[in-house]
């Protein structure tokens, strides 16, 4: 069984940002279709994306939803981008390992290929 870690660190601004976000979470979506195990966790200004696909009118809401039981978000970043309580009302759990960032560190002593979007 493979391990992955899929962080989603594209913003929320330009074109370039939502192909990023839809490859993440599209991939996200390959390695959970085939029992893999996964880790989609979104970093920096990535965690702007979950109040935006909460929405259930966004093109990509359905996809977010196939993959968000893996999903997770750095806290200092949601609280540093301002959407910490957005994050909370999604019920994604954010993760504060390091510093009170998610541990990227620990997801490769894991084991986990860490792909980055």
């Amino acid at each position: 069984m493979v391990k992955a870690a899929v962080v989603i660190l594209a913003g929320i601004e330009t074109g370039s940002d939502l192909g990023r976000l839809v490859n993440g979470l599209e991939t996200s979506k390959e390695f959970a279709d085939a029992g893999d195990e996964l880790e989609l966790v979104f970093d920096g200004a990535g965690t702007r994306w979950i109040p935006e696909l909460e929405n259930e009118t966004h093109d990509f809401h359905g996809l977010y939803t196939t993959v968000k039981e893996h999903a997770s978000a750095c806290n200092f970043c949601a609280n540093a981008f301002g959407v910490a309580d957005e994050v909370e009302t999604a019920c994604v759990r954010t993760v504060d390992e390091y510093d009170g960032h998610r541990s990227i560190s620990s997801l490769v002593h894991d084991g986990y290929e860490v792909l980055t979007f």
